[in-house]
């Protein structure tokens, strides 16, 4: 079997049973396990010089680690990858800003990799690129000579053609998307926003039967892969750290009073500030609910570095306080805002603790935590799931409460349902909502994508191998017949 080679902006390696791992790391890990081959990125380390990758063995799965000097984190990361395409691509172009020298930092990075990555390639390894850092990696490859199968999956939302088009060097980037072989999104409508791109603007042609593209000179599949959880591991292990003494200790302090929950990065794009407003307009509408429920949101620092990100912290704790002094009794706080990280598998029992969870991000490619609130539940007593129309989960679970984020009155309804909700009704939610969990877990997502690209690959090489076959056989007809 050809070697896994999975490329991605950061490289964690993973101990055994670690539990803080996320979707993408479980994901990808299992499928290196079983085929053998290398993650490949960014250590995480800035160093003075970037030098050849660091290799870390760990049964079947090779390690390749670089570091970046601080020229290319601050252009390629900090850069044109965070301050430009991660606020386009989540609709925020307000918030987006366009520096050229960030975008050539962006591009030579992205140059650098490839040629770091070329020297542990083998002819039949199969390559697997991912997210929004990335999108010339194959282009790159494809310059140095790397003819083996090449696939890209974006794990965050595609934009629509007018959006996309805000960021200046939009047709480079798309050009160089479709040097890949195959081209995953998380939902049908970031895939749809893709190729309205390529056929208005590029004039490719899409066949809707294959999910093949023709644009660009080159074909290639593009197609929708959402991303999956493995439930029962979830609730597994939801149930299993209910005793940790954190839930033990949030517990004993509801005093019977039901639970919000929510966790997200500390991130614009999750709606956090809309959320709180929210749920304080659930408290001016029904006054019932003061000293009987509370919001707890738990938001890990992200990007610490980059100044928009600063603000949002400041303006969520600015509205936390705003809020819990407008409400808050001698006896009960309104809003737990904790501002920092916590193990996966201990937010697991925190959810299956809560009556409600709450994800209602103002954008979002698909929003794992909705899907892991849900496999978290005890199915003999659930909680309710209020989730934003504009996460991709939203596609996928339909006992959801469903709403729109810039919407606060009906936010607001919704968790005042979702806190009165019947059992049977919470129970027949929760089943609905379990059943397609299981249908397309993690597994089904990462077999299905690498399916692709093995048939994509395999495909191409017929179709080399024939056009080569029929030039030599016009050379041969072209020869001069040998003299008798």
């Amino acid at each position: 079997m050809s070697r896994l080679i999975v490329v991605s902006n950061r490289v964690a390696p993973i101990q055994e049973g670690k539990p803080s791992a996320g979707g993408l790391a479980i994901g990808v890990l299992d499928a290196l396990k079983e085929s053998g081959g290398v993650w490949f990125g960014w250590s995480g380390e800035i160093v003075g010089e970037s030098g050849a990758p660091v290799l870390e063995n760990s049964g079947k799965v090779t390690y390749a680690t670089v570091g970046l000097t601080r020229r290319d984190y601050d252009q390629y990361y900090r850069g044109f990858s965070n301050a430009t395409l991660w606020p386009t691509f989540h609709y925020r172009n307000d918030l987006s800003r366009f520096d050229r020298e960030e975008y050539a930092g962006y591009m030579r990075v992205n140059a650098s990799l490839a040629a770091k990555l070329k020297t542990l390639l083998k002819p039949d390894d199969i390559i697997w690129v991912h997210d929004y850092h990335m999108l010339p990696f194959a282009q790159e490859l494809r310059k140095l000579g790397v003819a083996n199968p090449i696939g890209f999956f974006l794990h965050i939302p595609f934009p629509v053609p007018e959006i996309m088009r805000t960021v200046p060097p939009h047709e480079e980037l798309i050009a160089a998307m479709c040097q890949y072989d195959v081209v995953g999104f998380q939902t049908d409508n970031d895939k749809q926003s893709f190729l309205d791109y390529v056929v208005r603007t590029s004039r490719g042609h899409y066949n809707d039967d294959d999910g093949m593209l023709q644009a660009f000179g080159r074909m290639l599949k593009v197609g929708a892969y959402p991303i999956g959880i493995y439930p029962d591991a979830i609730a597994k292990a939801a149930e299993q750290f209910g005793n940790r003494k954190p839930v033990k200790t949030l517990r004993d302090s509801m005093r019977g009073r039901k639970l919000i929950m929510s966790v997200d990065r500390l991130d614009y794009s999750k709606g956090l500030v809309e959320r709180f407003q929210a749920f304080e307009r659930l408290l001016l509408n029904a006054p019932g609910w003061h000293g009987r429920v509370s919001l707890v949101q738990i938001a890990p620092p992200t990007r610490s570095d980059v100044q928009t990100y600063q603000r949002i912290r400041q303006t969520l704790e600015g509205e936390a306080g705003r809020i819990n002094g407008r409400f808050a009794q001698l006896d009960w706080t309104p809003i737990q805002y904790l501002n920092r990280k916590y193990e996966r598998n201990l937010l697991m029992a925190l959810f299956r603790l809560s009556q409600v969870g709450y994800v209602t991000p103002l954008r979002d490619g698909m929003n794992l935590v909705a899907k892991e609130y849900v496999a978290s539940q005890d199915p003999a007593d659930p909680g309710a799931l209020v989730l934003s129309q504009f996460a991709g989960a939203a596609d996928q679970l339909p006992g959801a409460l469903v709403v729109n984020p810039f919407d606060l009155s009906q936010m607001s309804e919704a968790l005042e349902r979702a806190l009165s909700m019947p059992l049977a009704e919470r129970q027949a939610r929760h089943a609905d909502m379990m059943a397609p969990l299981r249908e397309n877990n993690l597994s089904v997502w990462r077999d299905s994508f690498l399916s692709d690209l093995r048939s994509v690959a395999t495909a191409t090489s017929v179709t080399e191998k024939t056009v080569q076959t029929v030039k030599q056989g016009t050379t041969e007809a072209k020869r001069p017949a040998a003299k008798a």
